[in-house]
């Protein structure tokens, strides 16, 4: 209805629904600019003629980007009308996840042994809600974040599969009936999983590039998350050395590794939970709202420069 719509627009002079490439004012349908029903300068009588004849509501670039953390996108069907967002269920479980296992990292009251006592939200919280929540966004066709939610669901459940006995990860390195071994078992485990760690921070990196197109809340979860994963690394390694060579040194670098990447993801917790409570905010049309620093707008698109060179033309 929506596409009948903008043909009819365009042909009587309209402005277009969902068109945001001539600007954001409402001109009073003289035409000539985009609008949305959030306008200051739009009545409610005439906000209630556009949903009637459109059959649907207009939202701003910005706030589609904090609702969904992506760009608007070209896609067909009312499907982000019809089902609600998922983006909020992803945040909660990687929130629920990563919230606790920054305070264990730190040490925070006691805690301690990686965050071991996690393993049940690793699973529920970080490993199935993140899944579903990207799995949703594939749905409604929102790339990024589907990447984004599945791929860091897809940690959870490794990183609790890991820390999990029943998989054995851990006993595979220690020799059968050899307990003076257990030593070299734990060499081998930590050397190992440090390059895990790795490749999770070269992923964020990735994913910190690509997050310069959606705003800043997001550009900060991704740069902390880059930093503690190559703080956990290192602090695997570390104690790999500290029992390899006996270097009481080295396991007391490792513990200042292991602290200092508990204090970058919980600066990422805390900004996760920022754009959560936007999130809700907006799902729920609040009076007020808090910024995430939209960036949509400071480095265009592909598709936003073509049109430039088009107008220029």
């Amino acid at each position: 209805m929506a596409t009948e719509y903008n043909q009819q627009a365009r042909a009587n002079g309209d402005p277009l629904e969902k068109d945001f490439s001539n600007g954001h004012g409402y001109t009073n349908g003289n035409g000539g600019g985009a609008y949305h029903l959030n306008d200051s300068n739009m009545d409610h009588g005439e906000a209630l003629k556009r949903i009637r004849t459109a059959g649907s509501i207009s939202i701003s670039p910005e706030l589609f980007e904090k609702i969904y953390l992506s760009p608007q996108n070209a896609v067909k069907g009312d499907l982000r009308k019809t089902f609600g967002n998922p983006t909020p269920v992803a945040l909660l479980g990687f929130l629920l996840s990563l919230s606790p296992l920054s305070c264990d990292l730190m040490g925070w009251r006691g805690a301690g042994g990686n965050g071991a006592a996690g393993i049940g939200s690793y699973f529920f919280f970080g490993g199935l809600l993140m899944l579903l929540g990207g799995f949703l966004e594939f749905i409604l066709g929102n790339t990024f974040p589907f990447v984004v939610f599945t791929s860091f669901g897809a940690f959870w459940l490794t990183f609790a599969a890991t820390l999990q006995p029943f998989y054995y990860a851990y006993g595979l390195y220690a020799p059968t009936g050899q307990p003076e071994a257990a030593g070299q078992a734990t060499v081998g485990f930590t050397a190992s999983f440090g390059f895990f760690l790795v490749f999770m921070g070269v992923l964020c990196f990735v994913y910190l590039i690509c997050s310069l197109r959606t705003n800043i809340v997001f550009v900060v979860i991704f740069f902390t998350l880059v930093i503690a994963f190559g703080l956990l690394s290192g602090a695997y390694w570390q104690n790999a050395n500290s029992i390899a060579n006996n270097d009481p040194s080295a396991a007391a670098l490792a513990g200042r590794l292991q602290i200092a990447a508990g204090a970058f993801t919980f600066v990422t917790s805390m900004a996760g939970w920022w754009i959560f409570f936007a999130i809700m905010l907006a799902a729920l049309d609040f009076p007020f709202q808090i910024p995430v620093g939209d960036l949509s707008t400071m480095i265009k698109g592909a598709s936003d420069r073509a049109k430039d060179k088009e107008h220029q033309v």
